[in-house]
């Protein structure tokens, strides 16, 4: 290249690039190379990978992978909206930073909401106890989140945040319509409601798969759904109040195309439920936005976003709905389920591809889990954190300047078409079943989530999954971190003397008056029941009053079997406490001994192999540098006191060292296990087992089970 003066053309300083002396390639020509590379391992083992989507990934992704598929012309806002719902992306507007807010008192989970806004978050997101989410009292199941009862709590909980300039992101529970009513009563007072935008919106069916009932029919619970619609569009035009979550399914362990299929299937089923009752799927659609999860898969979740948005694009046209009603509404959250409890500061690394992933895939806004939520109440500092990660990604990674930064990848392009297909495969299952509520009430989402979950196991168990800190790579020096569990007792002793004194201070017989103001339930919900709601509120009742008069006179609602929320190392993390309360209770760790047979160089790739192996469960190993004789190695592995010993040589020696080492072993200390480290030949591992050889230990070995085994063993259940 050569330099040029200001006055020159910079066109002509720079010289033209062509990449003819490099020729094209066939894919047929890379694989015969890549074979030869293999040196006759088998290609489709060795270079694709089986997802637990049941996808196959390819080694290379080429031209023709697209051919078919590849939206060439189209621009980001166009057509299905594969590329984005926002022709310039961020540019004209980012997404919304809305980090979660769950402390039980209305108080401190003011003070929070204020801290979050001035730090960063441009939303208020809230999680709501499991109480309030239930509409119940003096039950607490001590589940997390903000406990809201009466209007003076909305009132607390809000004061002192200007709702116009903020965005509102809230689960209400099975229907929306108590906690909207408690809203708009707090909102009676304050200008300008109709400026305030958002969702605080209602997933009965993701409520019903996760609790596993309902508090009343689904039908009762669809006319709540419209009848909150309808005033949303009237009094709050830019409030959604539905709210469809695939996070329910993410949780219990729900591969990318079940989250996508039952979130879509979910979706259409409120559709159907309010165009029956008299809404347009114009109308309809606007009032949802979808929540999904975002897992580890990096480029998995960016196709699952992808597809997501051509999806609903299709099943709205569908619908008759115009080209701005196809446009899809999603929020994200960092996975709950890929946390870890130990060595939890690698959850930030998790949360950052995580939301990493979101932002390249398209999204409307994000929260990101702090690196303690499953240890406890998340301190400040991991919040910010957990905030800053979105800072970071906004303003210096500068993500908000590239627009659809994965159109054209033929990796992503592929990958999201085989997600939507394998996607609107389970959809159609789904839709033959009777829909989404008849396939929850089956069994059938259950058991596609809990043959995945267990796959997931699996992998983990034998390390083929690999979770660092946990299942591999294990931080023996680690303190685990510790947080004040809140008193629960004294938590409900607050929440209960807090609502007493409010309704101390209201005029009974008006309450009572008020809510026998909510009549008409066996025929169906009166059409001002929003505004009833919000005098009843403001008269002092509660959201348990409330939700049990508007249960009156409706049959029980449905129920079965749920799915609970899982974290994919749970096991793993049982494993090692029990290893930590043994030595807290006995004084002494498990101890394991290596016996390291020959020089340094025979033994020490499956000593190390062994050494991480056991201290997944925080044994204690006791390392030499290596035995030339059995005699000396069975001496010392006796008067060690191990509770195991690992045999660690190659397989060339095995023949020889192992029935002797193993037998002299078990013959002087009976009661210690024996393991070998490697995969025994076939022709041999009789004899070992024979000889006193308990398991084997290498890299397809049930590393969970062994080392539970070894548990059991001391005792330990």
């Amino acid at each position: 290249m050569t330099l040029h003066t200001e006055d020159q053309d910079i066109s002509q300083s720079v010289p033209e690039v062509s990449f003819d002396e490099f020729p094209p390639v066939s894919y047929e020509e890379w694989r015969r190379e890549a074979e030869l590379t293999l040196k006759g391992a088998p290609f489709e083992k060795r270079l694709r990978t089986r997802t637990y989507e049941g996808i196959t990934l390819e080694p290379l992704y080429v031209g023709e992978n697209t051919a078919d598929f590849l939206q060439k012309t189209t621009l980001p806002g166009e057509l299905d909206f594969l590329r984005g719902t926002e022709p310039l992306g961020y540019i004209d507007g980012s997404w919304a930073i809305a980090q979660g807010v769950e402390a039980t008192l209305p108080e401190e989970a003011n003070t929070l909401i204020r801290e979050e806004l001035k730090a960063g978050s441009t939303a208020v997101s809230l999680d709501l106890n499991g109480d309030t989410l239930r509409c119940r009292e003096g039950e607490s199941d001590g589940e997390r989140g903000v406990s809201l009862s009466t209007l003076k709590d909305m009132e607390t909980l809000l004061d002192g945040i200007d709702m116009k300039e903020k965005e509102l992101h809230i689960f209400a529970g099975p229907s929306a319509l108590p906690l909207l009513a408690l809203f708009a009563a707090r909102e009676e007072t304050q200008p300008g409601r109709s400026g305030i935008k958002g969702c605080i919106g209602a997933d009965p069916l993701g409520m019903l798969a996760r609790d596993g009932k309902l508090p009343c029919t689904l039908d009762r619970l669809y006319d709540e759904m419209a009848l909150a619609a309808r005033w949303s569009q009237e009094a709050m035009s830019s409030l959604k109040t539905v709210l469809v979550r695939g996070d329910v399914y993410h949780d219990g362990g729900a591969g990318v195309v079940q989250e996508l299929a039952f979130a879509m299937s979910t979706g259409i089923a409120y559709v159907r439920a309010l165009l029956q009752r008299g809404m347009d799927a114009e109308s309809a659609a606007g009032q949802m936005r979808f929540s999904f999860s975002l897992g580890l898969n990096f480029f998995m979740e960016i196709a699952k976003l992808r597809a997501a948005r051509m999806l609903w694009s299709q099943i709205i046209e569908a619908f008759g709905g115009s080209t701005a009603a196809r446009e899809i509404d999603i929020f994200a959250n960092t996975s709950s389920f890929t946390e870890t409890v130990y060595d939890p500061y690698v959850n930030v690394l998790r949360g950052t591809t995580e939301a990493f992933s979101a932002v390249v895939g398209g999204i409307s806004g994000m929260r990101v889990r702090p690196l303690d939520e499953a240890v406890g109440q998340s301190i400040p500092s991991s919040r910010r954190i957990a905030r800053n990660i979105q800072v970071l990604l906004k303003s210096e990674f500068n993500l908000l300047q590239p627009v659809d930064p994965a159109g054209g990848s033929w990796y992503i392009e592929a990958l999201t078409k085989q997600v939507a297909e394998s996607a609107w495969k389970m959809l159609q299952q789904i839709e033959e079943k009777g829909g989404m509520a008849d396939s929850i009430a089956s069994g059938f989402v259950q058991k596609e989530v809990a043959a995945v979950l267990e796959s997931r196991f699996a992998n983990l168990d034998t390390r083929t999954d690999r979770a660092v800190g946990t299942n591999m790579y294990p931080n023996t020096a680690e303190k685990p971190l510790q947080r004040e569990a809140p008193d629960k007792a004294e938590v409900q002793r607050k929440r209960s003397a807090a609502v007493e004194e409010y309704r101390s201070g209201t005029d009974k017989k008006r309450r009572e008056e008020a809510l026998a103001g909510i009549s008409g339930q066996e025929n169906g919900l009166p059409a001002d029941l929003m505004k009833t709601l919000a005098d009843v509120f403001s008269a002092g009742a509660t959201l348990c009053e409330v939700r049990e008069r508007l249960n009156s006179g409706c049959e029980a609602g449905p129920e079965a079997a749920a799915i609970e929320p899982r974290r994919w190392t749970e096991k793993y993390e049982a494993l090692r406490k029990r290893s930590e309360e043994y030595a807290a209770k006995t004084g002494r760790r498990i101890r394991i001994f290596l016996a390291n047979m020959g020089p340094l160089a025979q033994h020490k790739a499956r000593a190390d192999f062994s050494t991480s192996f056991m201290e997944v469960a925080d044994f204690d190993v006791l390392k030499n540098s290596g035995f030339s004789a059995v005699d000396e190695a069975v001496e010392a592995a006796v008067q060690s006191g191990a509770d195991a010993a690992v045999i660690c040589s190659t397989d060339d020696t095995y023949p020889e060292i192992v029935p002797p080492l193993a037998r002299g072993i078990k013959e002087s200390s009976p009661e210690m296990m024996v393991l070998l480290a490697g995969s025994p030949a076939p022709e041999y591992k009789e004899s070992y087992l024979e000889a006193g050889v308990d398991d084997f230990i290498h890299v397809r070995a049930n590393c969970r089970q062994i080392l539970e085994n070894i548990q059991k063993a001391r005792g330990i259940e």
